[in-house]
């Protein structure tokens, strides 16, 4: 045992040093090391494979796979989509005999959306577009393809992805696999790469399975989720806007945005204002003919032109003067036209606008589809180089038995040193250049056009430069030096079977060097200056190119995107015009600072997915950053969207008129806080009747929970300030105006409250019955369903556990920052006795039990002419509105809370009524048992202007009493029951004869006990 136990110490060491070994070995070859825990991972359990899964990205692969995989003896039968075959057969993989499983999918299987709330365009503000949260999902037109996957990998052992090797494919690719491993989570995953469908790139690919690349995946990822955030809020925000402003011209048209879209339109409205804004200029040259026999010759003005008429005109006096030429030098150098670059995707979509007038998108479909069928190599490359470890030999043999370029090919091969490509300089190490992979003669229409054109360009590219002999002729007449210049082609060589290009012989006769001549006329030309011409999509194509503007995959949809939005039209000579409406949205957007239609934003997302791709940066820290970028231009836009308004009007007509009213309408709401029932935004909404507003669940009509403000309620918006207690976060807070005199005067008319549930007072206030579900709500749990309890803290005991909840809070420029200290106020019920009515009686008493006396505002106002009843004697405080009767007679239970003001230490003399206030003689006392002072409020607000009375002695010795002149009494109920027995001031306690009370010692506003303070409380 311990000599077993000595050997294996001994030997780890050694096994440990032999596995560094065949790992630096591994990191020297090509291929990784089958030893490596990656390979490992790749090859485990493979003497298990028997049956393997293989899914192309569309059918015709699959089907063109398999029959060379299977030696064209493949087994077809249906999947669930009826375009999507399934194609079976046995084949020699992981070095044994396997059933393979060949299926497709149809592009992309799946697709993301916003979560369902936020999918409707009116069911939040776009804003939250750029934080909501995305899922995948497969569409409904992808589901069989689905099932086919989930069906057929449930009897497999290993999935081969046969998706095309680019950033899609690779996407789709997992995809596929998402789907196969929800129903098997242990399928083996490989990943064939091939870049043509020929039996040795297919055998190749087979031969060399790897993993599949998880961050081109991202890439992808990254780009679709931008393309979804950004094209869904700014689609829907200049959509539902223009719509309302623009009714006439765009009742029913989508306005999109796409982050490509908008800069490949850029590109189309920048060329037309530049014709537009381009100035013609006018200039004068000079040229020469000479008449040899037949032939004339026209020597071109070295100085090419002037601007200035008189400088011209004196030159060409001073040849007019002495005409005669000498020939100053002849000089003869060979000249060759050089033959094409091999053909990657942007080229062939640039070259079949211009040659073919076929465009980009068409040739694009028709270039897969040859790809498919084994026509081509695959269509989607940026490479131009021609690797060596490629055989253009066969590939130009195949060629030969074409009667129309057959011959050339055979040149092409018998020329020394056999197929010789021109190099371009790019690769994207992926995919060769566009070429032929084997010969057909069948295909007709645009097919055989694109074929036909590809199959020539190979040739071309392979073959000789064409040769020439430029001879060069130089004059002087009077100092001033003229040239022409004559071509003799030596060589056609590719030109012989590249049609496109063309290279014309030019004759002039045989000048000597010193030899002179009487030229046949010297003419003195004028000419303008031409503006550039519009943009064809060729020169669309190399600016978005030129500016990383889409990739050569999607430069064809984006073209046709703004085509089919009508923001582009074509002219007769298939040139781009922009249209009013993209003349208008691109104005409109650099009008706003923002050059939303420049390319920038857009080359740095897609330099940082390329970078994304390699593995260079981080998935999640591109995508937040850019979102970002984008929300922060978003929210600019809405801020400044009249300035699209203005710029759409020269070309749409004059906007709407929207009222202020409906502009709020179309401001979308943005979310308060999460509804306590379903979890939703809910949002402020405009009533259907009236200026008011109500909070309303998005989740309506299935969820119905809803705050009602009640009319006292003039204004109400969302502050962006976030309640720290209430849960779930974020609760943001609310802005609220009241009507003057529907609180008591110590509750300013506008301040920022929480209705969260933390704010006692303004849960009852506007009775926040969704609340009370949950007991209490976010922050104010614990008081049970009746919504009184707790308060911030929690705690089931009632209102006497906190006399002083938080109170609302004034609106501050930092709505972050701690509020001011404002006074405090607490609802309470009214008393049972004392302000009460008899049982059988209909008569108004006040406190003192006395018929209350009848009155009328007099005072201009929202209450003007209004009745209210007040204590006959003005003993008490009792304060009714006459149209408000019933209120007393219901009992205390249901009768509606009314507000008592509870003074609270106020910083810098603030002033809040305390008990004690009353009058004698006529005359406001204070609660310092004196008359009162009167004054006026000079701070600009709601109340400037507004007189009120105070303690009058200095501010040091203030006692704090506070009492609006124009208020009869303040709402507040003393006296009687409850609040006799917590020290309040009882009705009839200081009347118009009796002497003033003696003031009362201080006592503790926790325990009411007289010595020390709530601050020194011991029960605090």
């Amino acid at each position: 045992m311990l000599v077993h136990l000595f050997g294996r110490s001994l030997l780890r060491p050694e096994l440990r040093r032999l596995g560094v070994l065949r790992r630096c070995l591994c990191a020297a070859q090509s291929d990784p090391c089958p030893a490596t825990p990656q390979r490992a991972d790749m090859i485990r359990n493979r003497a298990q494979i028997k049956r393997v899964l293989c899914v192309a990205e569309k059918n015709d692969a699959a089907k063109c796979i398999s029959e060379i995989m299977s030696g064209g003896a493949s087994r077809r039968r249906e999947g669930m989509s009826k375009f999507n075959k399934i194609y079976e057969f046995e084949y020699h993989l992981f070095g044994q005999n396997v059933t393979v499983t060949m299926t497709s999918v149809s592009g992309h299987l799946l697709g993301q959306e916003f979560k369902a709330q936020y999918q409707k365009w009116h069911s939040c503000n776009p804003v939250l577009l750029f934080d909501a949260e995305v899922e995948k999902y497969c569409p409904d037109n992808m589901k069989q393809i689905k099932r086919t996957l989930e069906k057929e990998v449930r009897q497999c052992q290993a999935l081969v992805i046969w998706t095309d090797c680019d950033r899609e494919g690779e996407n789709i690719g997992f995809e596929i696999i998402d789907v196969c491993k929800a129903v098997k989570p242990n399928i083996q995953v490989f990943r064939a790469k091939f870049s043509e469908i020929t039996p040795n790139s297919i055998r190749r690919a087979c031969e060399t399975l790897t993993e599949p690349n998880a961050n081109v995946s991202d890439a992808v990822d990254v780009r679709q989720e931008l393309d979804l955030r950004i094209g869904a809020s700014f689609t829907r925000f200049q959509t539902l806007r223009l719509q309302k402003i623009f009714p006439a011209s765009l009742a029913n048209q989508l306005i999109s945005y796409g982050s490509c879209q908008f800069p490949t339109l850029g590109f189309v409205v920048e060329r037309f204002k530049a014709i537009q804004a381009f100035i013609p200029e006018t200039f004068y040259k000079i040229k020469v003919l000479h008449e040899v026999e037949e032939d004339t010759v026209e020597f071109s003005w070295k100085r090419n032109r002037l601007f200035n008429h008189t400088a011209c005109l004196v030159l060409y006096q001073m040849c007019m003067e002495d005409p005669i030429a000498t020939v100053t030098s002849v000089t003869s150098k060979p000249k060759s036209k050089w033959r094409p670059l091999p053909l990657d995707t942007v080229e062939l979509e640039k070259l079949a606008s211009r040659k073919l007038k076929i465009s980009a998108k068409e040739t694009m479909k028709i270039a897969e589809k040859l790809y498919t069928q084994g026509y081509i190599s695959y269509p989607r490359t940026e490479t131009n180089i021609f690797p060596t470890t490629l055989a253009l030999g066969p590939l130009v043999e195949q060629q030969t038995q074409s009667p129309v370029w057959g011959t050339f090919a055979q040149r092409v091969i018998d020329q020394p040193g056999g197929p010789n490509p021109r190099q371009g300089k790019k690769s994207d190490q992926a995919h060769p250049p566009i070429h032929p992979t084997k010969h057909s003669s069948t295909l007709q229409g645009n097919e055989g056009r694109v074929y036909e054109f590809i199959v020539r360009h190979f040739l071309a590219c392979v073959s000789q430069d064409a040769l020439g002999q430029e001879t060069v002729v130089d004059i002087d007449i009077a100092q001033e030096n003229f040239s022409t210049s004559g071509l003799m082609i030596i060589a056609r060589n590719y030109l012989d079977v590249y049609p496109y290009d063309r290279w014309s012989a030019k004759v002039i006769p045989v000048y000597e060097q010193g030899s002179q001549f009487q030229p046949s006329a010297i003419e003195m030309a004028d000419g303008q200056t031409s503006p550039p011409q519009l943009l064809t999509e060729a020169d669309l194509i190399s600016l978005m190119e030129k500016h990383g503007i889409g990739t050569d995959a999607t430069h064809a949809e984006h073209i046709e995107t703004i085509k089919s939005r009508m923001y582009v039209g074509l002219t007769p000579d298939q040139r781009f015009l922009p249209g009013e409406l993209g003349m208008g949205l691109v104005e409109g957007y650099n009008s706003m600072g923002y050059e939303m239609s420049k390319p920038n934003l857009r080359a740095e997302l897609e330099a940082d997915l390329k970078l994304v791709s390699e593995g260079r940066k981080d998935k999640q820290s591109v995508l937040q950053n850019h979102i970002q970028k984008y929300k922060t231009v978003f929210i600019e836009s809405v801020r400044k969207a009249k300035k699209l308004d203005e710029a759409l009007s020269p070309y749409l007509g004059a906007a709407q008129e929207i009222a202020e009213a409906e502009q709020q309408d179309m401001e979308m709401p943005l979310p308060v806080r999460k509804c306590p029932h379903c979890r939703q935004d809910m949002v402020l909404k405009k009533k259907r009747e009236g200026n008011g507003k109500f909070l309303s669940c998005t989740g309506y009509p299935a969820c119905k929970t809803a705050v009602w403000f009640p009319d006292t309620v003039l204004e109400v918006s969302r502050d962006d300030g976030i309640c720290p207690t209430c849960q779930p976060h974020p609760v943001h807070m609310l802005k609220l105006k009241f009507r003057r005199g529907s609180l008591p005067p110590m509750m300013p008319l506008e301040f920022v409250g929480c209705i969260g549930g933390c704010d006692e007072t303004l849960r009852e206030v506007l009775d926040l019955k969704y609340l009370r579900a949950g007991g209490g709500g976010g922050g104010g749990g614990g008081g049970g369903g009746g919504g009184d309890g707790g308060g911030a803290r929690g705690g089931g005991g009632g209102r006497g556990d906190n006399p002083h909840p938080p109170a609302p809070r004034p609106p501050s420029s930092n709505p972050r920052a701690p509020p001011p200290t404002v006074p405090s106020w607490t609802l309470q019920p009214r008393p049972p006795g004392g302000a009460g009515v008899g049982a059988n009686s209909d008569a108004i008493v006040c406190n003192c039990g006395q018929d209350a006396l009848l009155l009328t505002v007099r005072k201009d106002g929202p209450n003007q002419g209004r009745q209210f009843y007040k204590c006959n004697g003005g003993s008490c405080n009792f304060f009714l509105w006459a149209d408000q009767p019933s209120q007393q007679a219901e009992p205390q239970s249901r009768a509606p809370p009314r507000l008592a003001v509870v003074s609270s230490n106020i910083p810098g003399g603030g002033r809040g009524p305390e008990r004690g206030a009353g009058r004698q003689g006529g005359q406001t006392m204070c609660n310092c048992n004196e008359a009162t002072v009167t004054l006026t409020v000079q701070k600009d607000g709601p109340n400037k202007g507004r007189m009120f009375h105070t303690c009058g002695k200095p501010r040091d010795q203030q006692c704090g009493f506070f009492l609006w002149a124009d208020e009869n009494e303040p709402p507040a109920v003393f006296g009687g029951g409850a609040a006799a027995k917590k020290g309040k001031k009882i009705a009839g306690e200081a009347g118009p004869n009796k002497p003033p009370a003696a003031k009362k010692p201080r006592t503790c506003g926790i325990c009411h006990m007289p010595g020390h303070t709530r601050v020194t409380c011991p029960q605090r």
